[in-house]
C-alpha cells in the first residue's frame, strides 16, 4: 500500500498506514463455513489482516493491527487488581482471533463469536470509528437494541462530556 506524502507526518501511521477511520453501513451475510466477506472499503484499511473479538455490546469488533496495539497498550496500563478490569481483560482478549483475508476478501468468524453475537445468517456490518462492528441482523432490528439511541438520548449522553 501506497502513502500519499501530501498527509502530515501526524496522520501517517507504522507501515506508512494513515490511521484507519472506518464509516459506513453494509448488509452481508455468513456463509455455511462461518466466513463473512468484510466489505472492500474497510478492507482496503486492514492491509489483509485484522483482530475480531467480542463487543461490549451483543456484537463482534473488528480492528486494525494498528488500532489493536494501541488498544492493548491502554488495557495493560489499568490495574489488574481490580476484579471489573480483569472481567474486561477475559472478555475482551479471550476470544479474540487474529484473522487474514482470503482472496474473495473473507474471513472466518470463529463459532464462539458467532453464538455470543447470536448471528444466524444476516448481518449489519458498520464503521465505527476505530473499529468495525459486526451485527446479527435480527438483533440490530430489534426494537429494544440497546445499541441504538434516539436524538433525545443521544444529545443528553454528549452533554456529560461537553460535547
Amino acid at each position: 500500500m501506497r502513502v500519499s506524502r501530501h498527509l502530515p507526518a501526524e496522520a501517517r501511521v507504522g507501515k506508512g498506514v494513515s490511521r484507519c477511520v472506518f464509516m459506513g453501513t453494509y448488509h452481508n451475510s455468513i456463509d455455511a463455513k462461518n466466513r463473512m466477506i468484510v466489505p472492500s472499503r474497510f478492507r482496503d484499511k486492514l492491509d489483509g489482516v485484522c483482530i475480531l473479538t467480542k463487543g461490549i455490546d451483543p456484537c463482534l469488533e473488528i480492528y486494525s493491527m494498528d488500532d489493536w496495539e494501541k488498544l492493548e497498550e491502554k488495557i495493560s496500563e489499568l490495574p489488574e487488581s481490580d476484579p471489573a478490569v480483569r472481567s474486561f481483560i477475559r472478555h475482551f482478549f479471550a476470544n479474540a482471533a487474529e484473522c487474514s483475508f482470503d482472496k474473495q476478501g473473507r474471513i472466518v468468524i470463529p463459532s464462539e463469536l458467532i453464538q455470543y453475537a447470536g448471528i444466524q445468517k444476516d448481518l449489519v456490518t458498520m464503521g465505527a470509528m476505530r473499529k468495525i462492528e459486526v451485527w446479527s441482523r435480527e438483533i440490530w432490528e430489534t426494537p429494544d437494541n440497546e445499541g441504538r439511541m434516539d436524538s433525545d438520548e443521544f444529545a443528553e449522553a454528549l452533554k456529560k462530556y461537553n460535547f
